[in-house]
């Protein structure tokens, strides 16, 4: 099988790939980021491309996968020290990935998330079905990525599989921080010696090792049952237990203290839909995995706690303490290490004709001025001081020294030099580091005008393409739309939906006709999931879309819900609402301003077909009606038959004839007494050798049975006609 691992590199990361190579899978990468700052081992092929970049697709369709794992909740490739930016990144990302795998239309996808998309406390175990409550960008993006995947699923019929982790926790590695309540806790012990725990706190946890296997068991699984999972070791905590058991391992010197405050807050995971249908054994209990994680922290405290740190235990804190006297001490330790041989060459010097004109003490000043600065400088001048004058008091006395002019113009030169050094090497330093920092500011400018000049040649390729292409051109649009005005009266409305799903390139089209103020009925569609609202719908009912349509606006379906069409738009005439054209086969990065624009114009061009061929129907009104009934004459009718016929045939519509059994062909009062029996969509005519018909449109033979007793009872009997002539 081929895995294809997108995200940054972690422990989990290392962990997937270790367990997808042990049981003989290969394994691709998508690392997400250009730089090379992490090796893989036993991973086949590695891709250093970031998520947005358009080369996903061709990284999909070159590695085929089986299976494609995007790491979600713990990527990262995303800090969250920029809540907001990254939530944007992730979110494109994952769209990006996600547009990708529905296009290869090949293989699972799973996503990683974790219990944050469950912000509040919850008195029973979480299920599988609970609608989220994230708090927080980082949440909110998690549970927007459930969401998205749950719509690809569901539109796009995408194999998707959403797997929630339970606070899952594994040994850190040295020095690097870690997101989970055991590893806070430890690293709290270490640093001050102290375990904060609030009682009142309860929740679940998964060690690393169980997650996989977990995980693993629905990567192999061929067709999971369901489209999320709950990966949890079903074992309740609290605080006070786990901030115990890590005492015991770290040693007395750790002091736990209560910090109960507030109401109870619970969050475990119910797993029993994933222990169902799969079974699990959880072999890391909260004994063996603490455990784990806080002996590797404990020998190696060093990497995880700063020089402010009081430290853990006695032995911990002298540690921390000794250190930050020693860096702090040590400069001038080597200043002093230092001065013994500049004090024994100054000595020796005089007593040399080669090198007794050399200052070796303004030499020695000038050396820490450059390495270190003006501090150092301060006090190696007044050790250059004392040298000299303990140097001096060798020849002459300690009184003639200090009242020696001589001496104090040296020191001033000393002290002159050594400080105009420290100070030029200390602002050198500054502006240096200055630089560095606007340095780094401008490459991210560049790194975003960068990223924006790509986003431009991109859409200015589509637009090219648009161009060179035609098919999104209004002359484009109006000639196929023109194509409406070659059918007859009758027909416009049928192979409208057809002219509509080509010019917005949606195989799923409805067209419903309003047949009073608050009611619509459907007329025309073109496949099966167009009829999916059924043949008759109360459309002031649906607020957001009644709403939109009644303003003129084009309805866009951004919440994704199952059972309203993806986008929709109303013909008017005259004021009054005729028409409402449904798409529902569009996917979601077409679902843009754009393409509502397209709608509007597609609809107003249907719109004057149809008003036409109304206009004429009405013209004739007089010449296709028996004189004095609502009964179709036998030509008139002959065409709406066929029409609806040809429509049928096509997959436009459905539609029933019944044969209207009367003895004295009587249409007048016929069509009096059965024009109240059928709908504002339905006919009545005459076919064949003068015989009273009636058409129901968008009916089957299953669901006429309240008609037929309604002609029934009207003191008509009827039966249904197969053919048109």
């Amino acid at each position: 099988m081929v895995v294809l691992l997108v995200g940054g590199g972690s422990v989990l990361m290392n962990a997937m790939i270790d367990k997808l190579n042990k049981n003989g899978h290969r394994v691709y990468l998508l690392t997400g980021q250009k730089e090379k700052r992490f090796s893989y081992k036993h991973v086949f092929e590695r891709y250093d491309f970031p998520y947005e970049n358009e080369s996903i697709k061709d990284i999909l369709e070159s590695a085929r996968p089986d299976v494609t794992i995007f790491m979600g909740a713990y990527d990262t490739n995303f800090t969250w020290e920029s809540p907001r930016q990254d939530s944007v990144r992730y979110m494109a990302g994952l769209m990006n990935i996600l547009s990708a795998c529905s296009m290869m239309k090949k293989g699972k996808f799973l996503y990683f998330s974790s219990q944050e998309v469950f912000g509040e406390s919850h008195i029973d175990d979480i299920g599988e079905e609970e609608p989220v409550s994230p708090k927080g960008f980082r949440a909110m993006a998690l549970a927007q990525g459930e969401e998205t995947c749950s719509n690809y699923h569901r539109t796009q019929g995408m194999n998707t599989i959403i797997l929630r982790f339970d606070h899952l926790y594994w040994v850190p590695e040295k020095g690097k921080r870690e997101d989970n309540p055991c590893f806070r806790m430890c690293l709290e012990a270490l640093r001050t010696g102290k375990i904060s725990a609030n009682e009142r706190r309860i929740y679940s946890m998964i060690y690393l090792s169980d997650a996989v296997e977990q995980a693993y068991g629905l990567i192999c699984k061929e067709a999971p049952k369901h489209a999320c999972y709950h990966i949890t070791s079903g074992e309740e905590i609290g605080e006070t237990q786990m901030a115990k058991l890590i005492q015991g391992e770290l040693g007395s010197g750790i002091e736990v203290v209560d910090a109960t405050a507030g109401m109870a807050n619970r969050l475990v995971l119910d797993g029993n839909r994933y222990t169902g249908e799969l079974g699990h054994e959880i072999f890391n209990h909260y004994d063996t995995g603490i455990r784990k994680v806080a002996q590797f922290m404990k020998r190696h405290s060093a990497s995880f706690i700063t020089e402010e740190d009081t430290g853990g235990g006695l032995a911990v804190k002298a540690w921390n303490n000794t250190r930050r006297i020693l860096r702090a001490v040590f400069p001038y330790i080597e200043n002093l290490i230092c001065f013994i041989p500049f004090f024994l060459l100054y000595n020796n010097a005089a007593n040399s004709a080669f090198v007794a004109r050399l200052d070796f003490y303004l030499l020695y000043v000038l050396l820490f001025a450059v390495v270190y600065g003006q501090r150092q400088a301060i006090f190696s001048g007044f050790l250059a001081v004392i040298g000299y004058i303990a140097g001096q008091t060798g020849t002459r006395s300690g009184f003639e020294v200090l009242v020696d002019y001589n001496t104090y113009v040296w020191m001033a030169q000393l002290f002159i030099v050594g400080l105009v050094v420290g100070y030029l090497r200390d602002q050198l330093h500054f502006l240096q580091s200055e630089n560095r920092a606007r340095v780094d500011y401008l490459r991210g400018q560049l790194k975003d005008l960068e990223e924006i000049n790509d986003s431009n040649v991109r859409m200015k390729h589509n637009f090219e393409s648009q161009v060179v292409n035609h098919k999104d051109s209004l002359g484009k649009i109006y000639e196929i739309s023109s194509t409406l005005e070659q059918y007859g009266p009758e027909e416009v409305l049928f192979y409208a939906a057809q002219v509509l799903s080509k010019l917005m390139d949606c195989e799923d089209v409805a067209i419903y006709t309003v047949a009073n103020g608050d009611y619509a009925r459907l007329f025309s569609a073109t496949s099966p999931e167009a009829r999916k609202m059924g043949n008759s719908l109360k459309y002031t009912a649906m607020e957001e879309l009644h709403g939109e349509l009644k303003e003129g606006r084009v309805y866009i379906n951004r919440r994704m819900e199952e059972k309203m069409p993806m986008m929709a738009s109303a013909v008017y005439s005259e004021d009054k609402m005729q028409l409402i054209l449904m798409l529902w086969g569009i996917p979601w990065e077409r679902m843009t301003l754009g393409e509502a624009n397209r709608l509007t114009i597609v609809g107003f061009l249907i719109q004057n077909a149809v008003v036409r061929a109304n206009r004429y129907l009405e013209a004739l009104r007089n010449r296709r009606y028996v004189e004095g009934t609502n009964v179709l004459d036998e030509s008139a009718f002959t065409q709406l038959a066929k029409a609806f016929f040809d429509a049928r045939e096509k997959g436009l519509t459905e539609y029933v004839l019944l044969e209207i059994l009367t003895e004295d062909g009587n249409y007048e009062s016929a069509g009096k007494t059965l024009g109240s029996a059928i709908r504002q969509t339905d006919y009545l005519g005459i076919l064949k050798e003068g015989k009273l018909y009636a058409l129901l449109s968008n009916t089957n033979k299953e669901n006429i049975g309240s008609i037929k007793e309604r002609f029934r009872s009207a003191g008509y009997e009827c039966r249904v006609e197969e053919a048109v002539v």
